[in-house]
C-alpha cells in the first residue's frame, strides 16, 4: 500500500529492496505496525533512491566526500568468508571517498535485551587489521561480561562496523573508501499505546552512544551518530522538497 510511504518515495523500489532481505517487513505485516523500525528508516532513507546527491551529508560525516553518488536501503555488507550471517545495513550511502553505513533504531533501545551470545567464533579470526581495535576491544569486554549496554545494541554495531572494513578492502566497487559506520536513532516519548518512556532511559541511550564512540576512537571505521530529530534539522540547509520530506518524516513518525 502507498499509505506506507511518504511523497516521493519510491513504493516498488523499496519494496523490492526489503523483498530482497531477510526479515519478510511487508507480508508479515510489520513494516505497518506502529512501532516499526524500517518503516522509519524506509521512509528516511528511501527518498533519496533516485534522488542520491539531494542528500545532505549526515552529521558527522561532512568530510566524506559529498555529494553522494548513491543511497541503497536494506543492504548486506559481506564478512572475509563464506558462509554465516552477514551484516544487513539499513541504509548505505556511497560518496567519492566513503562507504557509509547506516543502522537506525527506534523503539529497540527501550525494549528487553537477549542475554546472548552475541558473537560466534569466527568474530575472533585475525581478519581485521590493526586499526580496528577499539572495535574487537567492545567485542570482547561485551562477550566476557565486564561491559554491558542496556539500550545500545552494541554487538550490531560491531558487526556492522567489521563488515564496512571487510567491504572497503575487497576488491570491487567500495574498493579502497573510508568506512565510516553512523548510527541514527529516534528518542520517542511514549509507546504507541501511550505508556511514557522515561527519560532516563532516553538519556542512558545517548550516554552509551557515548561510551561506544569513545571505545572506539581512531579506529580505520569512523563512528558518527545523532537522533532523527538531529537529522532532519540538518536537511534544512538542503533543496526545499528536501526540507519538506524532512517536515514529513518527523509529522509522520514523531522521532
Amino acid at each position: 500500500m502507498t499509505s506506507d510511504f511518504l511523497p516521493g518515495v519510491p513504493a516498488d523500489r523499496v519494496r523490492a529492496a526489503y523483498a530482497a532481505a531477510p526479515g519478510n517487513e511487508f507480508d508479515s505485516g510489520k513494516f505497518a505496525s506502529k512501532e516499526s523500525s524500517a518503516a522509519l528508516a524506509a521512509n528516511a532513507f528511501g527518498y533519496f533512491l533516485e534522488r542520491a546527491s539531494d542528500l545532505p551529508p549526515l552529521p558527522g560525516t561532512e568530510a566524506s566526500g559529498w555529494p553522494a553518488r548513491s543511497v541503497m536501503i536494506e543492504s548486506t555488507l559481506r564478512f572475509p568468508w563464506r558462509g554465516g550471517h552477514h551484516p544487513w545495513l539499513d541504509a548505505v550511502v556511497v560518496t567519492d571517498t566513503a562507504l557509509i553505513g547506516v543502522e537506525s533504531k527506534r523503539y529497540e533501545p527501550f525494549r528487553p535485551k537477549s542475554s546472548g551470545p552475541y558473537f560466534s567464533e569466527a568474530y575472533w579470526r585475525d581478519v581485521w587489521g590493526n586499526a580496528m581495535n577499539g572495535y574487537q576491544a567492545v567485542r570482547d569486554s561485551v562477550a566476557d561480561g565486564t561491559r554491558a549496554f542496556q539500550h545500545l545494541d552494541a554487538p550490531q554495531l560491531v558487526k556492522h562496523a567489521l563488515g564496512l572494513r571487510s567491504s572497503v578492502h575487497r576488491k570491487g566497487v567500495f574498493h579502497g573508501k573510508n568506512p565510516v559506520l553512523h548510527y541514527v536513532y529516534a528518542e520517542p516519548q511514549s509507546w504507541p499505546e501511550g505508556r511514557r518512556i522515561p527519560a532516563e532511559a532516553l538519556q542512558r541511550h545517548r550516554d552509551e552512544i557515548g561510551q561506544f564512540a569513545e571505545a572506539v576512537s581512531g579506529c580505520e571505521v569512523v563512528f558518527a551518530s545523532c537522533s532523527y530529530r538531529e537529522l532532519a534539522a540538518s536537511w534544512t540547509s538542503g533543496a526545499p522538497h528536501v526540507h519538506a520530506h524532512a517536515a514529513a518524516l518527523l509529522e509522520r513518525f514523531t522521532p
